[in-house]
């Protein structure tokens, strides 16, 4: 009976031996699955280019189209470290994607390059495209009205067809001069003759007018008395 137990107890000394080192081996694989979790650096942001990085359909960003998104959209040079820090490249690879453009656009005679100017870098049209570029400003300064002009445009919108001693008597200046200006930007025309002494012209709006407005037709005016003063 004693050797009978005690070969039992040997089974079973046997059998925990046995065990042990499993346990030990799950423990420790844990452990170690704990510590690569815990080691493993966090994932980036995605990059242009990557298959994480979602775009629009049919689009896929690399980071020369970034750089050229930037500078675009940019009205100011913006400095080397800004540019970089924005794109997510160091220095001297962000140079090497400026040239690429450029050699791009000049290979496909495009009316821009990316060039440096004061400090930084900026897209720019070249100089051979400037006499359009001065027609284009000169349209723009030409559509500008001043206060004068304003008030002399709105008497004619609002009472036309109107004499010019009419829009002087409500301005109280001559408006020879505003009325010439006003036909000759398009937005004032004559319209007829008055019924009156000496026949003199009859001022109108143009279509032109209406369209810079943003008015279907004169209808759509706002009506005199809903018109406030503005504020000193």
């Amino acid at each position: 009976m004693e050797r009978a137990m005690t070969e039992e107890q040997k089974a079973i000394v046997n059998d925990e031996q046995t065990q042990e080192p499993a346990q030990h081996v799950e423990q420790t694989e844990a452990e170690s699955e704990d510590t690569v979790a815990q080691q493993q650096p966090e994932k980036p942001d995605p990059q242009p280019g990557s298959p994480r990085f979602a775009g629009e359909a049919g689009v896929e960003p690399t980071v020369e189209s970034v750089v050229e998104a930037v500078l675009f959209a940019s009205d100011e040079p913006i400095s080397v470290a800004h540019l970089s820090e924005i794109v997510g490249t160091n220095v001297r690879e962000l140079r090497k994607h400026i040239d690429n453009l450029n050699e791009k656009y000049k290979t496909n005679n495009n009316a821009f390059r990316i060039e440096q100017i004061a400090g930084g870098y900026q897209m720019r049209t070249l100089n051979a495209y400037s006499h359009w570029l001065k027609k284009l400003i000169r349209s723009r300064e030409d559509s500008k009205l001043s206060q004068p002009a304003l008030e002399t445009l709105a008497i004619i919108a609002y009472k036309q067809p109107v004499i010019r001693a009419d829009i002087e008597a409500i301005r109280g200046v001559a408006a020879g001069e505003m009325i010439r200006n006003l036909m000759y930007k398009g937005l004032v025309k004559i319209t007829g003759r008055a019924e009156v002494l000496g026949r003199p012209m009859l001022y109108g709006t143009t279509k032109k007018f209406l369209e810079i407005f943003g008015l279907n037709s004169l209808k759509d005016l706002p009506k005199a008395e809903e018109l406030k003063r503005p504020p000193d």
